[in-house]
Order: structure tokens, then sequence, then C-alpha cells
């Protein structure tokens, strides 16, 4: 690795260190903002999902963008929107306004996150170097995480608005040194090609619906859930039918001929579902039933960051080994087997008592988010790269809206008073929504683990993956 790519992968690690500490820090400061502004559970919920929601919706268009207007363009221009945002955002002071700010930040990560993966991914070879870099990409997203849990607990002690304004400052150190270090990408051809703007607003639409529809499923009647998620499908079936006769898609539909490729991001949106509903509630348990200050909070969390280590220094080795299918499908398993662990809490659990759970959640996400980045992006050529990681980083953030308002909705079904006894029922009962996600999460990745005798079958338009991914279809019987 030549200095310069050295330099280019030290400044894309950055920011998505920044967006793991970003969304860190919010995760611990929640019980803080909702005492500041009087904020129910349903609408505290919608601080986070605000952000994932911009990430999620926009994140295909977002990839698109990369590949049409010029990577690097991109993702300085949305840094500096992600960098001001995050500011306003501390200076809010009714719920909606800090919703606001919370989704707009999460639109420039949509259009960020994508240009700087694809700069990556064609920037390094494909193979080893190109899946070490990606390793250490996912390694400095579980490192962000788990600074963002130390350092918000100790700027939300002080004050929740500094888990805004912090952000502001990592920022703009990434953008000087991305307007440093980043190569000026070249003018990419854009003779009959367009942004698929239709194909933007109907995706962005079904996902706010759907998501809108499970959260209020809980506490509106059953005919306004059954129309808002009925919406959300049409609108999914609308981009359908545009994208299928866009002469210029938003997403080409050819690309999910990839087994790969779907099974990736299918898993990828149910684990995202599991891990971030899980932290929802382990936050809401230890804060407000337990009465754990927001420090405490942090430092109990922060040995899911385990995975900041496994992921540089164990998990490539691992992926030579066994390859990336049997690891995504062993993080998954262990990521069930952690919510299983923790089903049945108790109101004087001691952390000794929930370190398993944490611990191999940790172990977990080193396994599975690596090898699903490399999957997800394995085989796709280099003009639609950028396409590839919106729709990874798509199925995160949808999953990860979905998870956090499916497990809101049990959680507030089954709470019928603010008695501890009450509190604890609740979060049992919403326990079952990760866990359920990431069973069937596994159960998909199954099928792309191949055993070292089945044969193969290649989708046709996408180059043959090498020996070691073991991601193919496996042959039927």
């Amino acid at each position: 690795m030549s200095t310069r790519d050295r330099g280019v992968l030290l400044v894309l690690c950055g920011a998505i260190f920044l967006e793991g500490i970003d969304v860190a820090m919010l995760n611990v400061a929640l019980p803080s903002i909702r005492a500041d502004l009087g904020l129910s559970t349903g609408s505290l919920q919608w601080v986070m999902s605000a952000y994932v929601l911009g990430y999620g919706g926009f994140m295909l268009l977002g990839g698109r963008a990369a590949d049409l207007f010029g990577r690097r363009q991109m993702f300085v221009f949305w840094l500096s929107v992600f960098l001001l945002f995050s500011g306003l955002g501390g200076f809010a002071t009714e719920g909606w306004m800090l919703i606001v700010a919370r989704f707009v930040t999460g639109v420039a990560a949509a259009f960020m996150t994508p240009a700087s993966l694809s700069i990556i991914t064609t920037g390094f070879e494909e193979g080893p170097p190109r899946n070490k870099a990606l390793l250490f990409y996912s390694g400095t997203a579980a490192g962000g995480f788990s600074t963002g849990l130390v350092i918000g607990g100790l700027l939300a002690s002080v004050s929740w608005r500094w888990v805004f304004f912090a952000p502001v400052v990592l920022s703009a150190l990434i953008l000087l040194a991305a307007l440093t270090f980043v190569p000026k990408s070249p003018r990419p051809a854009r003779t009959g090609r367009s942004v698929d703007l239709a194909g933007g607003l109907t995706v962005t639409a079904a996902i706010v619906l759907i998501v809108l529809g499970v959260e209020r499923a809980s506490h509106t009647d059953l005919t306004q859930t059954v129309l808002t998620l009925a919406a959300g499908l049409a609108s999914l079936l609308a981009f359908l039918a545009i994208e299928a006769r866009s002469a210029n898609p938003l997403v080409r539909l050819g690309i999910f001929r990839s087994g790969a490729l779907v099974r990736a991001n299918l898993a990828g949106l149910l684990f995202a579902a599991g891990f971030f509903g899980f932290q929802f509630l382990l936050v809401l348990y230890l804060q407000e039933l337990r009465g754990w200050s927001s420090l405490q909070t942090s430092f109990a969390m922060i040995v899911i960051g385990v995975d900041a280590i496994l992921s540089p220094v164990l998990v490539p080795r691992l992926v030579t080994r066994f390859g990336n299918a049997r690891l995504i499908l062993g993080g998954l398993l262990i990521a069930s087997l952690s919510y299983v662990l923790f089903l049945p809490v108790g109101a004087d659990w001691t952390y000794l008592t929930m370190l398993p759970s944490l611990l191999l959640l940790g172990i977990a996400f080193a396994l599975a988010y690596g090898p699903l980045t490399i999957v997800a992006t394995e085989g796709v050529k280099e003009a639609e790269q950028g396409l590839a990681g919106g729709l990874l980083y798509t199925s995160f953030q949808f999953g990860a809206a979905l998870g956090l308002s499916a497990t809101t909705a049990v959680n507030v079904a089954a709470t019928t008073s603010s008695a501890p006894a009450a509190l604890l029922d609740g979060y049992r009962a919403a326990l079952w929504v990760p866990l359920a996600a990431a069973l069937l999460a596994a159960l998909i990745s199954a099928f792309g683990v191949r055993s070292r005798t089945a044969g193969t079958v290649i989708d046709s338009e996408t180059p043959a993956a090498d020996d070691h991914t073991a991601v193919e279809l496996p042959t039927s019987r």
C-alpha cells in the first residue's frame, strides 16, 4: 500500500469513524435528551429513526450520485453538510427541531458513505488488497462506535448538547484531510445518463411509510396502520415499476441476479434490525430501570467494541481460511445466542451476568459486518460500485429503522405501567424482536454456505468469486 493509499484510507476510515461515534454518542444521551425536552418513548425513538430514515431513504440516490457526479466531490460536499447540521442539532429546544436536524444529518451521511466506500472499492484491487482495506474500514467503524459510547457518556454527563457539537470538530479535521489526500475524481461521462429522481422519491417514501406504519402499530388503530403500510408497499411497487422502465434507473434491477448480493443485503438488513433494537432496549434498561448514569452505561457497553480489534486483526485470517459466507453465518448465530442469553433479564442483574451477551454481540459484529461488505460489493463493475455500496447501506439503515420501530412498538404494547415490574416485562417482550431478526438472517445466510463437494451456479453477469469467498449459490438437489 503506497503512502497516498494509506492517506486516502485514513481519511475514509475517519469518515466512517465519525459516523460510528455520532450514532453511539446519541444512543447513550437519549435518556438525558428525553428528560430535558420532555419526549415520550415514541418521540425518543424518532430522534434515532430520523437519522436512519434519512440515511437509508437517500442512500441509493447517494450511491448513484457518486457514480454520476464524482466520488470525491460528493464526499467533500456532503461531509460539509453533515458538519453543519450536526452542530445545529445541539441548539435544538424542541423535539421536532432535533428530529429535523438528525434527518438532514442522515441524508448527508447517505451521500457521503457510499461515496467513501466506492473510493475504496475502485481504488484498491479486488481480492486480498481490497478485502484488507474493507475489513480495516469496518473495524474503524466499530472503533468509532466503541469510542462514542465512552465519549458520549462523558459529554452527556455535562450536557447532551455536546454530543452534537463534538462531531463538528472531528468533521472539520476530516474535511481538511480529505481535501489534502483524496485525489480528485475524474469527471464521469454523463452523456445520456441522469439521476432518477422519481425512483429516489418513491423508494424514500416507501421506507418512511413502512417504518412509520410499524412504529405506530402499538398506539394507533388497525385501519391507520394498515393504510400506512399499504401506502408504503404501493410506493415500493411504484419504485420497482419506475426502475424497470427507466432508461437510467437509480437501481439497475439486473444487479439482483447475484444471489450473493441479495443474501448480503437481506442479512445486513435483519442483522442491523436486531443490533439496533437490542441496543435501544439495553440503554433504556440500564438507565431508566436500573438508574445507571450515562457514563456507567457507556462503560458497560464498551465491551461490544471488541470488534474494533477483531475486524482488522483476526477477521482477515478467518476470511482466508473459512470464507466470507461461513463467517457471516457464524456471526449471525453468535448474535442470536447473545440475545437468547439476555431474554431472562432481571431487575437486579449484575454486570457480570450481562457481560456474556455484550461480548458475544461484539464478536458477532466483527464476524458479520466486514464480510457482508465484501460480499455485497464483490464482482460488481466499477461504474456501479457506488450503487452496490448504496444498496448495502440502505439495507443496514432500513433494517436499523425497522428494528427500532418494531422493538419500540412491542415494548410500548407490553408495558402496562411505569412500575419497575411492568418496565421489565416490556423489555423482555421486546427482546424477542432482535432474536427473531438474527435467526431469520442466519437462515438466509445459510444458503450462501457451500459445502466443499457441492457444485455452484454463478450469475452470468457477475464474475465468479474466488474460492476464499464461498458465497456462490448452491446447486439445487
